[in-house]
């Protein structure tokens, strides 16, 4: 197996036909048979994998330099187009965050994990939004699964449905209500873990406006959760980062061992 073909397992996965611009294959390589997979690998990890023998590194986290990397996060824009909002409306509340994100993303050192692989000369990429995308698909299938048709769902009902998936029954951090209480009413559950990162709260408010009841989402800032508690409307309910995280690349890693590579799982991935 090379990383051409891993990187085509998760696309294919995803249902993706192309690499969104924060996955990538950042050092390619051939005849690889044990690979080690995290949330985050960096240089220690990198230099961890060389000492134990490992041909490849995978990281969930971008490693990547593209330049578009933060256009990742308009996928809420078709999303909410799906759900009424004109695009020209979703666009304008994006449009701050996603400034804020680019002086990020641009003092950033993109290159430090990448020059110590190619050092290393060791295979290494990166898999953001396809595990996302298998990871949303997977908790929506859940809750729709529990709550269809089911207007007497309460918040409470959510995380303990979220606790039978072995990633959050598993994990040090469980799902947690940020916005209403355990007894508020669920009302249409949306499971929203792709598109890069937090959207911001203007965002959030127009998926509530557009009908949602609640969000359940990998992670919120407290800001953002200040912010739509002041308005009154909708539910948050936090699945959990690393966990959320780690349901789409145990899927991806489970594929790879089909092929018959030997995957190791590490650095926040739960199983």
């Amino acid at each position: 197996m090379n990383t051409q073909k891993m990187m085509d397992v998760a696309l294919e996965l995803a249902g993706l036909d192309e690499m969104p611009a924060d996955t990538d294959v950042v050092v390619p390589g051939e005849d690889i048979k044990r690979v080690l997979v995290g949330v985050d690998m960096d240089t220690a990890e990198l230099l961890l994998a060389k000492e134990l023998g490992y041909d490849c590194v995978v990281s969930h986290h971008p490693k990547n330099t593209h330049a578009d990397i933060v256009d990742v996060i308009d996928k809420h824009i078709l999303n909410l187009e799906e759900l009424g909002v004109p695009r020209n409306k979703s666009q304008k509340a994006l449009a701050p965050r996603k400034d804020e994100l680019s002086y990020v993303f641009h003092v950033g050192n993109t290159r430090r994990s990448e020059s110590a692989a190619k050092l290393l000369n060791m295979p290494y990429l990166s898999l953001h939004s396809p595990a996302d995308i298998i990871g949303e698909a997977m908790v929506q299938k859940h809750m729709d699964e529990k709550f269809a048709d089911k207007p007497e769902t309460k918040l409470e009902d959510i995380t303990q449905a979220l606790e039978e998936m072995y990633v959050y029954k598993n994990s040090a951090r469980k799902p947690i209500i940020r916005v209403g209480s355990k007894d508020s009413y669920a009302g249409k559950i949306y499971v929203l873990m792709a598109g890069f990162t937090g959207p911001g709260a203007p965002i959030l408010k127009q998926y509530f406006e557009a009908g949602v009841g609640t969000l359940v989402l990998m992670h919120i800032p407290e800001k953002d959760v200040k912010e739509l508690k002041e308005h009154g409307i909708g539910n948050v309910v936090v699945a959990g980062h690393m966990s959320s995280d780690s349901l789409g690349m145990n899927k991806i890693a489970d594929k790879w061992r089909e092929l018959g590579a030997e995957v190791t799982m590490m650095s926040g991935i739960v199983e």
